[in-house]
């Protein structure tokens, strides 16, 4: 059997109208092409639809039990139809663990706010998480902290960001002038291997540093953030990430005479990647979004 939606929609026409030639004026069809839908229908169900008095049609039994039926799923194709109108999308979005706890959040509300009928899903974990989920087509777009060398993504710059080296008000450090060899001698508080954030701090202070003192690895910003605070040790992190407790007097900010301390953040899909206009249309919001960071 192969119903189509046309048939179902001309037999609601007619039985609307109660004649062929005043559902093809709604239709847009001739009176023969709406009488050949009709009998294509008829002859698939097996049933005559429709009683022919005179020059109306009047629906029979047949007709009467599968109306509503046609007219439930027409309704659904409208519903379908305007989504996609109304910019309706189902979109899966994976960020890399600062961009989806600090950033995403205010990115997906904006975009909300613009697309009601949108429907977004953040998956947030470490940079090869995210490189993992994009590249085995798990999210249709992700945003990273670090550097990504698999050959199935495309990379693309979206922000930049600054980072801070930071420390309790009670730390040694926080006393005075902090020289390369103390920073580098301190006990440093870092993500874990994978993480994006560690593999950037890595990059912009062993240059200057040459090596940690020793290190703790803990599994997210937030963490670490507070186990600075509680004079655990020293760590570099996102500006946005410790505004908060700068801004109280919980950390302080160590200048050790070093440079801008500055990191990229890169937006990945996987080269095959079909753009729907939903998908396109957040690509291009998060490429227009700034914020205050």
């Amino acid at each position: 059997m192969r119903l189509t939606l046309r048939q179902l929609d001309v037999m609601a026409a007619v039985a609307r109208s109660g004649s062929t030639t005043e559902a093809g004026r709604q239709l847009a069809l001739s009176q023969s092409a709406v009488s050949a839908a009709l009998g294509e229908l008829e002859s698939q169900l097996g049933n005559r639809l429709f009683d022919r008095v005179g020059k109306r049609v009047v629906l029979n039994d047949c007709g009467r039990l599968l109306l509503p039926r046609a007219l439930a799923l027409l309704d659904q194709v409208r519903d379908i139809e305007q989504l996609f109108a109304d910019g309706g999308a189902s979109l899966r979005v994976a960020a890399s663990t600062t961009i989806g706890n600090y950033l995403m959040p205010a990115v997906l509300a904006a975009f909300e706010h613009d697309w009601p009928r949108a429907q977004l899903q953040l998956e947030v974990g470490n940079t090869a998480d995210v490189i993992d989920a994009v590249a085995q087509y798990r999210a249709d777009l992700g945003f990273i902290e670090g550097g990504c060398h698999d050959a199935a993504l495309e990379v693309h710059p979206w922000l930049d960001d600054r980072l801070v080296i930071v420390a309790s008000p009670q730390h040694a450090l926080a006393r005075g002038p902090v020289s390369i060899d103390e920073l580098a001698a301190a006990r440093w508080i870092l993500r874990e291997p994978g993480s994006g954030t560690r593999e950037t701090v890595e990059a912009l202070l062993l240059p200057h540093l040459r090596r940690f003192g020793s290190t703790m690895h803990l599994g997210n910003s937030e963490a670490i953030k507070h186990a600075v605070a509680e004079r655990l040790g020293v760590s570099c992190l996102a500006l946005r990430v410790v505004r908060d407790m700068l801004d109280s007097g919980r950390l302080v900010r160590l200048d050790a005479g070093l440079p801008p301390l500055q990191r990229r953040l890169y937006r990945v899909h996987a080269r095959g990647k079909v753009f729907s206009t939903a998908l396109q249309r957040f690509t291009d919001h998060c490429d227009a979004w700034r914020d205050a960071g």
